[in-house]
This record gives C-alpha cells, sequence and structure tokens, in this order.
C-alpha cells in the first residue's frame, strides 16, 4: 500500500511539467503578478497587513521586478517539484528498500546516514539531476521569447493536465501549495532527523 502511494504522489508531479495549451487568462498584466495562480488565499499569516495569504508577498517582488515575475515562478516550482519528490524519497526508504545489501536496513538503520553512507549513489543521483536540469536551460533562456507557461515543459505522459483553463488554474494552484508546503516540510524533516537521530516521525 505505501508503495502505491509513493507512486501515486510520484505521478502527480508529472502533471507539473504539463503541456496541454498554454491557456492565457484575461486578467489584467495589472493584476497581482501578472495574474499567476498563487495569491489567492485565504491561508492566514499572522502579523502581514491583510492576515492572509492573499497577495502575499512582503518584500515587493511583483512590483519592483516584474519583468522577472516568470523566472521567479520557474524557480519556486523547481524547487517545490524537487522538495515534494524529497520528501518521498526521505519516507518511503523508512519502510522499504530497495534490492542491495548497501541499502538494507541493518546496513543503513536511518535513512538521514544514506547521504554519508553511499558517495557512489549520491554522484549519480547529483549527475542525473545536473543533467535534467541543463536540459532546461534552452527553455528557460527564452521564456520571454515565446508563449510558454512557466514550468511547462511540455511533458505530460501521463496526460493529468486538464484542457480547460479553470482546471488548469486548479492543478496549478495545487502544484504551488504542494510544492511550498513540500519545501517547509523536506527542511523540517531533515533537521528533525539530524538532531535527534530517530526515523520517521523524526521526533
Amino acid at each position: 500500500m505505501k508503495s502505491v502511494a509513493a507512486l501515486i504522489t510520484l505521478a502527480s508531479t508529472a502533471a507539473a511539467f504539463a503541456p496541454a495549451e498554454v491557456a492565457r487568462s484575461s486578467v489584467s498584466v495589472n493584476a497581482f503578478a501578472n495574474g499567476m495562480v498563487g495569491g489567492e488565499g485565504p491561508e492566514p499569516i499572522p502579523f502581514s497587513p491583510s492576515l492572509t495569504s492573499v497577495n502575499f508577498d512582503p518584500v515587493g517582488f511583483a512590483e519592483r521586478s516584474p519583468e522577472w515575475l516568470p523566472w521567479f515562478r520557474e524557480a519556486e516550482l523547481k524547487h517545490g517539484r524537487a522538495a515534494m519528490l524529497a520528501t518521498v524519497g526521505m519516507v518511503v526508504p523508512e519502510f522499504m528498500r530497495i534490492p542491495g545489501e548497501q541499502f538494507s536496513f541493518e546496513a543503513i538503520p536511518n535513512v538521514i546516514n544514506a547521504h554519508d553512507a553511499l558517495p557512489d549513489s549520491m554522484i549519480q543521483i547529483i549527475g542525473w539531476i545536473s543533467f535534467l536540469e541543463a536540459c532546461t536551460f534552452p527553455a528557460l533562456a527564452n521564456m520571454n521569447e515565446y508563449d510558454r507557461r512557466p514550468g511547462d515543459f511540455s511533458f505530460d505522459p501521463l496526460g493529468f493536465y486538464p484542457t480547460t483553463e479553470e482546471k488548469q488554474n486548479e492543478m496549478q494552484l495545487m502544484e504551488l501549495k504542494n510544492g511550498r508546503l513540500a519545501m517547509i516540510a523536506i527542511g523540517g524533516m531533515v533537521t528533525g532527523a539530524s538532531i535527534t537521530g530517530h526515523g520517521f516521525p523524526y521526533l
């Protein structure tokens, strides 16, 4: 059951790279963040001017650097996607391992220790990540030259991405919020595992 849940989580991130047609919203370019999803809220944020996450931009990036908004969103989505995969990669090995004595529970009781215990594996992981990142350079460099939504790499093999603009915006918002949560979560998980030396739930 846990493996099924992990596969579903991984598959859901594929929609993040969805292609389909880029449906442009009719929102004015003067709207918050040029009308990109993410400012809808209404999660509470104490001490903020509106006390909610609606159009939350305390440093003013959206106003000061509007030409960089696509790059900001692209970076946020990439980090969010990596964090979502990282949380799965942190939790699943607590319950199951791939074949190989070096990956066994006896060899590595705590997942957090795999980083130092498996240097060859880490080199491969970093190498593949670097390769995939390099493959996105052309799309990133030409982001403002053609009609490409930030984070859209035309990769949706399972066809998760909706065809209507309303549903597309819903999925974009789900991915964005889950990515933001995952970025916070993986930081807390690694910190908890490092300090306590315990496995899941790292307390």
